[in-house]
């Protein structure tokens, strides 16, 4: 198996966090706002997937995340993983359990649903087609909770379609095939590290029975909700912020 690049940043001091990020996202648009609050007490490695001419595949993407944070000098570390990360970062425990010592599971899933495999075919065909515009607006129509996207002015939602469609991160087809296709479910029994399952109750693209299943599969999940769609982080910041904080500290991880 060929390695998966990833392209890596470190930050701050302290015990290890590494951080998974979902399809058609980067560490940045997933990560950014919570990065410096993490870093004050923890070295948080942060990598983004690689572009559009790698092949992925979840057990080389898994073990290139645990690579980049050895690589890095961080010996054993909690996984952040939000989505699609999510997954890569139960496989990498299951994997890698020497090294992972905890998980954070955001918005996440152990396998498509019918209506999620059906949203990443649709990016597929979309993004195949070049029509980068409708993958924007169809994007961002399941980013958000209903009840937040309709309070923004409809000229504030017009513009985050044109910036979507212009600002797609290489590597987002691959993802989304990765989506797809990936199979965690006989994974979940034989975590034994604390794990905290992070639901977003209003997400449209990854349907809150998915994280409810996660944690009722993982021994001994702790189990939470925030009241937002899928990127949670933009719509509950500081919720989310401090329930990440919280439970590594409770745990002292």
């Amino acid at each position: 198996m060929t390695a998966i690049p990833l392209q890596t940043t470190v930050t701050g001091s302290g015990p290890g966090l590494v951080l998974a990020h979902g399809a058609g996202g980067t560490i940045e648009t997933n990560f950014g706002a919570l990065i410096p609050a993490l870093a004050a007490t923890h070295t948080v490695v942060a990598s983004d997937y690689p572009g559009s001419d790698i092949q992925l595949d979840l057990d080389g993407l898994a073990d290139a995340l645990v690579a980049a944070a050895v690589e890095s000098g961080v010996e054993r570390f909690t996984i952040v993983g939000y989505s699609l990360g999510s997954a890569v970062a139960v496989r990498a425990a299951v994997r890698h359990p020497d090294r992972v010592g905890g998980l954070v599971l955001a918005a996440g899933f152990a396998k498509a649903d019918n209506r999620a495999r059906l949203a990443v075919q649709i990016w597929q065909d979309l993004l195949d087609r070049g029509d980068t515009a409708t993958f924007s607006r169809f994007a961002l129509g399941n980013a958000f909770s209903a009840g937040f996207l309709n309070s923004l002015p409809a000229e504030q939602v017009d513009e985050f379609v044109r910036v979507g469609a212009t600002t797609i991160p290489g590597g987002t087809l691959q993802q989304a095939s990765l989506v797809e296709t990936l199979d965690t479910t006989g994974d979940l029994g034989r975590i034994a590290v604390p794990t905290l399952v992070v639901n977003a109750a209003a997400d449209l693209l990854i349907d809150p029975a998915n994280s409810r299943y996660l944690a009722r599969s993982i021994p001994g999940a702790e189990y939470t909700e925030i009241a937002a769609g899928h990127v949670l982080m933009a719509e509950q910041p500081d919720q989310w912020r401090k329930t990440v904080e919280d439970f590594l500290a409770r745990h002292r991880l």
